[in-house]
């Protein structure tokens, strides 16, 4: 897995020990992960539109994302927006 927003020339993209993460469902951003370390409960349950150049509305568009009813764990996509 390769974490959102790991540089491209990375050696070691993938999850870092003592982070939380979410793996994301569907989309343009399908099986990256998220990292969440830090964030509130109330911040996770909400989700998140995150900046994406390759969804439907190009460079500054963003990928819906929020968690899965059945497994928190899992974020699926919900849509683009602008």
């Amino acid at each position: 897995m390769v974490r959102v927003a790991a540089d491209h020339d990375d050696p070691d993209p993938g999850p870092r020990p003592g982070h939380v993460y979410r793996e994301l469902v569907g989309g343009p951003l399908d099986g990256l992960l998220l990292d969440v370390t830090g964030w509130t409960e109330a911040a996770r349950a909400a989700g998140a539109a995150l900046l994406t150049e390759i969804g439907r509305y190009g460079p500054g568009g963003r990928a819906q994302y929020g968690p899965r009813p059945t497994d928190l764990l899992l974020w699926d996509w919900q849509g683009d927006t602008r």
